[in-house]
């Protein structure tokens, strides 16, 4: 590999330029006023790709945003890798809070990152990542060091669920043909500590509206006769954890995955700190399910939470107006066994029959995804914890992530198991 390690010293500036241009533009999947971003990054990725020396590259159009694909074959009967990324990122509001602008990339230097890091929306999650596979394949291929056939697979939908993709994959089966897939689009323990990721969790997504009046009202006339539905929502939002932190949801609990002592203890050993992870949060004590330590709640427990609630008047000043309407979006966070439509349904059921009279509620799924978990006693596991001992001189502590990729339980079973998340940052 010397070769392939001095073909990236030579290139190293102009590999981080090419990877400012790509956080610089803003491929915000989730609101249509980004559309044609999202599209000029689709374009840029097939050129890196086709710059890189990857060979049938295309940009493939879907009902939402586009898939690029491209493939390296070397010789039909070598294994193939199948490289997964995603190009579209969150929404970065509220951007007050930033520091810098999301989509201006600055370097910066950090106690975890003396040497500095880049601070953009997206840039490790998941620009980041899949930029470092395709210049990692472009040094090995300058250098004459590409060992199996490689095949990318970078969409722009993963942050809204990847609505379009499985749809793609079914369709494009024989095209997407692999020995195995891989996926960065995972975190490490810490800088000094690897890991690789062996399980994540699946989602369910939804949107509830609350109503009351058929208008909004004076608070000052009708206050007091009329249910307020921002009261109502708040009310009903509280009665979804018990004391314990449970999900108070009928059956939610039913089809969880119990987790061995063993396991849950294999766990625990990993590096944590609960003082650095209260104080790097700004928070004086941690929350959550009873029973559970964080790393386990964050990992194999389900968990609901709001992710976002309004209604009523929220601008400057003040306006006494009593709403017709709340609103709140939830996500719950699944683990494996529960099925996220099944969820949802439990959670609708639920939901309209803790609401008062006085209210009605429509209740709206997003996206969700199902759990996944993958084995480490395979070969691609062994040859990913070979890599990443020589690269940190010790060997990686497998993990399970607390986050979602919808996709992956759909690869899963289309390579029988064989996928290797291995994450290549710490925050």
């Amino acid at each position: 590999m010397n070769q392939t390690q001095a073909y990236i010293q030579e290139n190293k500036e102009r590999f981080l330029d090419e990877l400012l241009e790509l956080l610089r533009i803003p491929s915000v999947s989730a609101d249509p006023k980004y559309k044609s971003s999202v599209a000029d990054t689709a374009k840029l990725v097939a050129s890196y790709l086709k710059k890189a020396g990857v060979n049938k590259v295309e940009v493939c159009e879907t009902a939402g945003h586009p898939i690029v694909y491209g493939e390296f074959i070397k010789d039909k009967s070598l294994p193939t890798v199948l490289v997964y990324g995603h190009y579209d990122v969150q929404p970065a509001d509220p951007l007050e809070l930033w520091e810098t602008p999301p989509f201006e990339p600055v370097i910066k230097p950090t106690k975890r990152h003396p040497k500095g890091a880049i601070f953009a929306r997206g840039a490790c999650d998941d620009k980041g990542q899949l930029f470092m596979h395709v210049k990692a394949f472009e040094a090995m291929l300058k250098s004459k060091n590409v060992p199996c056939n490689i095949k990318f697979m970078i969409e722009g939908e993963e942050e809204v669920g990847s609505v379009n993709l499985e749809k793609f994959c079914k369709k494009e089966k024989n095209r997407l043909a692999c020995d195995m897939v891989l996926i960065s689009d995972t975190s490490i323990l810490d800088n000094k500590v690897p890991s690789i990721t062996t399980g994540l969790r699946g989602l369910t997504y939804l949107e509830v509206e609350v109503t009351g009046p058929n208008r909004d009202l004076h608070s000052g006339v009708y206050g007091g006769a009329v249910a307020n539905p921002i009261n109502i929502l708040s009310k009903m939002i509280a009665e979804l954890h018990n004391k314990r932190g449970e999900i108070a949801i009928p059956g939610f609990y039913d089809d969880v995955d119990k987790v061995s002592k063993s396991e849950r203890k294999a766990m625990n050993q990993a590096p944590y700190n609960e003082k650095s992870y209260m104080r790097d949060l700004g928070v004086k004590v941690l929350h959550g399910e009873k029973g559970y330590t964080t790393l386990e709640r964050t990992s194999i427990r389900p968990t609901l939470d709001v992710n976002g609630i309004w209604g009523g008047y929220t601008g400057d000043g003040a306006k006494t107006v009593l709403p017709s309407k709340a609103f709140a979006k939830i996500s719950m966070r699944l683990v494996p066994h529960q099925d996220p439509e099944k969820v949802f349904k439990r959670f609708k059921k639920h939901f309209e029959s803790i609401a008062p009279d006085s209210v009605s509620v429509k209740v709206t799924p997003h996206h969700g995804g199902d759990a996944a978990v993958t084995p480490t006693d395979s070969a691609e596991y062994r040859a990913a914890e070979w890599a990443m001992t020589q690269t940190f001189e010790k060997a990686p502590i497998p993990v399970r992530s607390g986050g979602s990729i919808p996709i992956v339980a759909l690869f899963g079973n289309r390579t029988q198991g064989k996928i290797r998340l291995a994450g290549i940052w710490s925050g």
